[in-house]
């Protein structure tokens, strides 16, 4: 059976193109903003390089630059804003949710805690060909990012 959020998604999840789930019990309570924070206060150099060979191959297909993530730290976000490349389409004290829409792809991030369990939940429609082959190695190298972001954010706020 397969294991599903009730955090939003773009679509059911039987009609996305790509669905993916990860949680962690945190032993504190924190915002889904201070996950957010967290997660991307340090990229480190095999994420600014995979960004920067991102961009330098979708470029070359009309999509534009991403960059990355800046670190920047937030205090506070409303719906509109952007955090990195991501604009927040809906932010409350349990849930963020982001999202980045092109011609070739959605993707939705949805950052949610109920009672201490952050779940990061995310949802992708491609559009066309380039967007299904995009995916291809995106879709495995996220369950690896997201997992290691997991783990390091349970270090972070468990003190470890």
């Amino acid at each position: 059976m397969a294991i599903t959020s009730p955090a939003p998604t773009l679509r059911a999840p039987s009609e996305l193109d790509y669905y993916h789930i990860r949680s962690v019990q945190l032993p504190v309570h924190i915002s889904p903003l201070d996950a957010w924070n967290i997660i991307t206060a340090d990229s480190g150099l095999l994420m600014r390089t995979a960004f920067q060979i991102r961009d330098a191959i979708s470029a070359k297909f009309g999509v534009k630059r991403i960059g990355g993530f800046t670190g920047a730290e937030r205090k506070d976000v409303h719906v509109g804003d952007h955090l990195d490349f991501f604009l927040v389409e809906h932010s409350d004290p349990q849930t963020l949710i982001l999202t980045e829409r092109d011609r070739h792809l959605d993707v939705m991030i949805c950052i949610s805690i109920a009672d201490r369990l952050l779940t990061i939940t995310s949802s992708v429609v491609t559009h066309n060909l380039y967007g299904r082959i995009y995916m291809v190695p995106v879709g495995v190298a996220h369950k690896v990012i997201v997992g290691s972001y997991v783990r390091r954010l349970a270090r972070v706020v468990g003190g470890g």
